[in-house]
């Protein structure tokens, strides 16, 4: 029942900013890490950002200073702002959750992953 739904994505001129959103809907009572990942056509997904329940966040090096991951706690919502886009910063977009499942000390997290929105940056 959980669902993974990515929006924000589109095309945008280098230089530019896109604002990517992450709902999380379904039976959800918490979240743990939340990740942005992208993959572009020939290339294996990789990280971009991650964000764990009390906010903290890890960045990939190549979008450091440009791209912020955040989320909202209550809406189970995370977002990815990204600034001054770049051509290789094409690619989709795949957002992941990791759900609890159980209780402790059996807790462990699921994964759960959108199916991704498109982000093309021109020159």
């Amino acid at each position: 029942q959980v669902q993974l739904v990515e929006s924000g994505g589109g095309l945008v001129q280098a230089g530019g900013s896109l604002r990517l959103s992450c709902a999380v809907s379904g039976a959800v009572f918490g979240i743990d890490d939340m990740g942005w990942y992208r993959q572009a056509p020939g290339k294996e997904r990789e990280l971009v950002a991650r964000i764990n329940s009390s906010g903290g966040a890890n960045y990939a090096d190549f979008v450091k200073g440009r791209f912020t991951i955040s989320r909202d706690n209550v809406k189970n919502t995370a977002y990815l702002q990204m600034n001054s886009l770049k051509p290789e910063d094409t690619a989709v977009y795949f957002c992941e959750a990791e759900i609890p499942h159980g209780i402790s000390p059996l807790r462990y997290g699921k994964a759960y992953w959108g199916n991704g929105t498109l982000v093309i940056v021109s020159s």
